[in-house]
């Protein structure tokens, strides 16, 4: 089979891992967005690669093409606009600005008791009287230094042990890895090497994979990286990147993109740290079901079919090449549980983090993504359900609508003459609209009158800005001078339409879970805000538009990444661990569509900020 060269020309300015040009070698008939993904690069493809979308355009022989319809056939130099690229490393600026949220005053809620450990120990030598086995030596040796739990080991762990003791005189380090509820000899090496020990841990979104370097000795965050989940190749939502699981080869792919992001964060991050990477013996992630389904390589078709139900929700703990993991191959990787197929492991993670299963008065957490999840309950009982919200808030599915990255307009305000200001991440001009800006726009369009409780575009303003698009009406944001990308940035009634579903269906998901259980929303202590949609939300704005009920600001926190807060925690202490696999079993799961008064409060919620107002007196007043 003949193969070719195809060399990818990155836009300048645009951050990515390595370079800013790639090549990669591919047998003749492939397309170029088969091309783009094993080159490292992700181009927008919400649809999947269908040809649907046109999203995936690409600059061949200076003409514009679409990547998923352009065959390979001799080799090709191939420009990327800076429009058709989806994935980019964030600055580590941004992706501690990213995780500036993630909940820090519990890190200490569970005792420091890592799940790897490395314990240097100086061994009696044998003699007549002491002919202990060399294996039963370092049990012994250990007992009292490993909480009491049972310890094991494999055949690999001791096969050279003799020769590693005498040669060593009797001191060496072992590594020991938690596993089904004892500790497992992951290693024995010969001297003091228990001060090298390093761990991540990594939230498994959608959207984007976000990982943590961790000092295992220190408790100490070393570096945290963000990258879009390449798996967006595949499909921008969960539903087509299923579908595509579900064709020949698909679920390989599907793997190893996000893989590929996984071992780029951990390679990028050791470098950067001055870190050997055979020292990184652990690695826990959280992720919501299909991504789990999706890394370990589990059919996930069942999800998407009635009646929804994933393969397993409880994944076992494995060595990091069982999945392709790049680190210390006798290192293990743990998997945070889930509930249900719409209640993942980032939702228990989340708890594990904010304490909702430890407190005595009732909370509420809420991650607002493409579902909205949520789990209302105590240490007594709990309750958990999800809401298709769709990816607006995400800043997909929107005329100008893009992800919290560099360009994203997030803030907005509108003056009594309708200029507008925007502040956008980076201080740069706007490339488009993320959620939090979206959300800043809505209050600023309902308070100047722009728009109506419903939605519609006031036409008899008289102002520049408000003009009839394509096929509605439409507000300019930012006219194409002060743009970044050459046209106008607009929000059209499509769009406000969209939004007011998404908000709908959040706070009428929160509204119908305190119904099911009989308890009115004063009642709720503590409502947490995860995600790092979070971030950059303004509390008064999201009530004002009603995404969320209106009641006292201080019982609101935020609380950033808290998937991959729990996960952290889970990596620095056995007894966070333990504590999700308790957590995961104490939920139940609510189907919103089986709840007849759901719907009611849906329909009623389709409004800004609701058809009924005394259920938001600040915003009447």
């Amino acid at each position: 089979m003949h193969e070719f060269n195809v060399k990818f020309i990155l836009p300048g300015g645009f951050f990515i891992f390595k370079p800013s040009a790639k090549n990669v070698t591919v047998p003749k008939g492939t397309d170029l967005l088969t091309a783009a993904v094993k080159a490292g690069i992700v181009l927008n493809s919400p649809c999947g690669g269908e040809g649907v979308c046109g999203k995936c355009k690409v600059t061949l022989d200076e003409k514009r093409v679409l990547a998923c319809e352009t065959i390979v056939d001799k080799d090709l130099v191939v420009k990327i606009p800076k429009e058709s690229l989806e994935i980019h490393e964030k600055t580590k600026a941004e992706a501690e600005e990213f995780t500036k949220g993630v909940v820090l005053k519990r890190e200490d809620a569970y005792p420091y008791s890592p799940i790897v450990r490395k314990i240097f120990l100086k061994l009696a030598k044998p003699t007549a009287d002491d002919n202990t086995s060399d294996l039963d030596r370092i049990y012994r040796e250990l007992s009292g230094k490993v909480d009491s739990l049972h310890v094991s080991a494999s055949v690999a762990s001791v096969k050279f042990l003799s020769e590693t003791l005498r040669d060593s005189d009797f001191q060496v380090t072992v590594t020991l890895g938690y596993k089904d509820g004892g500790f497992e000899i992951m290693a024995i090496e010969p001297g003091d090497t228990a001060g090298a020990n390093y761990g991540f841990a990594f939230d498994i979104g959608t959207t984007t994979v976000v990982g943590q370097l961790i000092n295992m000795n220190t408790r100490k965050i070393l570096g945290t990286r963000i990258a879009f989940n390449r798996q967006a190749a595949y499909g921008s939502d969960v539903i087509a990147r299923i579908v595509f699981a579900s064709e020949p080869d698909g679920l390989e792919k599907t793997h190893k993109a996000v893989v590929s992001n996984i071992n780029e964060i951990i390679e990028d991050l050791v470098d950067a740290c001055n870190v050997n990477l055979g020292d990184v013996y652990s690695v826990t992630c959280a992720g919501n079901m299909t991504m789990m389904h999706l890394l370990l390589r589990i059919d996930p078709s069942s999800i998407r079919k009635p009646p929804y139900t994933p393969t397993t929700t409880v994944f076992s703990t494995m060595h990091l090449p069982e999945i392709g993991i790049d680190a210390n191959p006798k290192g293990l990787v743990t998997f945070l549980p889930g509930v249900s197929t719409y209640i993942g492991g980032d939702i228990v993670s989340g708890l594990v983090a904010c304490g909702v299963p430890d407190s005595g008065e009732l909370a509420l957490l809420v991650d607002i993504g493409t579902n909205g999840e949520l789990v209302l309950g105590n240490s007594e009982w709990m309750i958990g359900t999800a809401a298709s919200a769709g990816p607006a808030f995400e800043g997909s599915g929107l005329s100008c609508g893009m992800k919290a990255v560099k360009g994203a307009v997030q803030k907005v305000d509108i003056d009594a003459e309708l200029n507008v200001r925007c502040a956008t991440i980076g201080d740069v001009k706007p490339h488009g609209i993320c959620g939090s800006g979206y959300i800043d726009l809505l209050r600023q369009m309902l308070k100047r009158g722009i728009i109506d409780k419903s939605g519609k575009i006031n036409k008899g303003l008289g102002s520049k800005r408000i003009r009839q698009g394509e096929a509605v009406m439409e507000f300019v944001v930012a006219f194409k001078a002060e743009s970044g990308i050459g046209k106008d940035i607009v929000i059209n009634e499509d769009d406000i339409d969209n939004l007011k579903r998404s908000k709908g269906a959040i706070y009428s998901a929160i509204i119908a879970l305190l119904t099911k259980v009989e308890k009115d929303i004063k009642e709720v202590k503590k409502i947490y805000i995860a995600g790092g949609f979070g971030n950059y939300l303004n509390i008064e704005n999201a009530i004002s538009i009603g995404l969320l009920p209106d009641i006292e600001r201080t019982v609101y926190e935020f609380i950033g990444n808290s998937s991959l807060a729990g996960a952290r925690m889970s990596l620095l202490s056995a007894d966070a661990l333990k504590r999700a696999n308790e957590i995961y079993k104490n939920i139940t799961y609510i189907d919103l569509s089986s709840e007849p008064s759901y719907m009611n409060e849906y329909i009623a919620a389709l409004f800004f900020p609701h058809t009924d107002l005394g259920r938001f007196p600040s915003v009447r007043s």
